[in-house]
């Protein structure tokens, strides 16, 4: 495997890995994706899109496919493996990166990672059986399919806080769960909060259970004081207690920011030389499909840059 030397391998194949790679592919360089096998791009497990560009209504996988297909056609490889870490070497008396794999290793002159981030779980029975069918992780991306509707938001920080508020747009009436008896929140994003009369807060309390038919039906939900279980009747659940970037493999190559996010300047650029980062792996204010494909195209044009400029030493 290692007798091919890519210009380019892609780590992840969400939307700003394909896009890079689609961008590179029509630059005509020579492309290799590699696809994780443990992790799941989260657009795969989005029910519904309304807001990408062009589309009033696509699912998460049509996106997926129709990038894939777009990226193939222009000549990316693609394959299916998880990345076990990331060393320098030498490509043609030039330095270039070896990626390891639990199937062998491959030799690009840079990488673009992709790697995406993985949302925290509460790992409570029903949870995962129900992502996409009422549990969500986005109040963005699936917040107007609950118009009317009563859910559960669970988490105490900026975000649940702030996507509680946004999520009265659309909804009923949100109950937000917290185990503790205060917000960990801004005071500026609390007092919104506590202003809005469509929200009510659990205090000192823990969702236990997810349950439904063919969609979220209603939680079961403990105050860890008294140890009281509580049925609530409600049409779904959104989870705000953090994401996980995928970044194992690559964490002693590249700076990362204190929540472990890949650090890129504005060209998608890490600290490591030939490396490139877009997408929900890096440190960006916005994690959107739309926003992954406009980092994957600058980390692609960054990533042609680089070589046009090696081959011009």
């Amino acid at each position: 495997m290692e007798t091919k030397i890519y210009d380019v391998i892609v780590i992840g194949a969400g939307p700003a890995g394909l896009t890079a790679a689609l961008y590179t592919s029509r630059a005509l360089l020579d492309t290799l994706v590699i696809e994780g096998l443990s992790t799941v791009s989260q657009i795969l497990i989005t029910e519904e899109v309304e807001n990408f560009p062009g589309f009033l209504n696509i699912t998460g996988t049509e996106i997926s496919e129709k990038l894939k297909e777009q990226a193939v056609n222009y000549g990316s490889e693609i394959i299916s493996d998880d990345v076990i870490k990331i060393e320098e070497d030498i490509c043609c008396n030039n330095s270039c990166w070896r990626v390891v794999t639990h199937k062998g290793s491959y030799k690009g002159c840079t990488i673009i990672l992709a790697s995406g981030a993985s949302p925290r779980y509460l790992n409570v029975p029903g949870e995962k059986d129900f992502i996409g069918r009422g549990v969500s992780y986005c109040a963005m991306c699936d917040g107007a399919f609950f118009k009317d509707k009563e859910i559960i938001v669970v988490g105490g920080g900026n975000t649940a806080v702030e996507e509680s508020v946004f999520l009265t747009k659309f909804v009923k009436k949100v109950t937000v769960v917290h185990r503790r008896n205060e917000f960990r929140a801004t005071k500026l994003l609390q007092k919104r909060l506590f202003a809005n009369k469509k929200i009510e807060v659990l205090w000192d309390s823990e969702l236990r259970d997810i349950y439904g038919d063919k969609r979220v039906q209603g939680v079961k939900i403990e105050n860890i004081k008294t140890n009281k279980m509580t049925n609530f009747a409600c049409n779904g659940v959104f989870v705000f207690i953090g994401y996980i970037p995928n970044v194992d493999f690559i964490k002693n190559k590249v700076k990362l920011d204190e929540g472990n996010y890949i650090i890129t300047d504005t060209q998608m650029r890490t600290s490591a030389e030939g490396i490139f980062a877009c997408g929900d792996c890096r440190n960006t204010n916005l994690r959107q499909i739309v926003t992954a494909c406009g980092d994957g195209a600058i980390a692609a044009a960054s990533a042609h840059d680089y070589i046009k400029g090696k081959m011009e030493e």
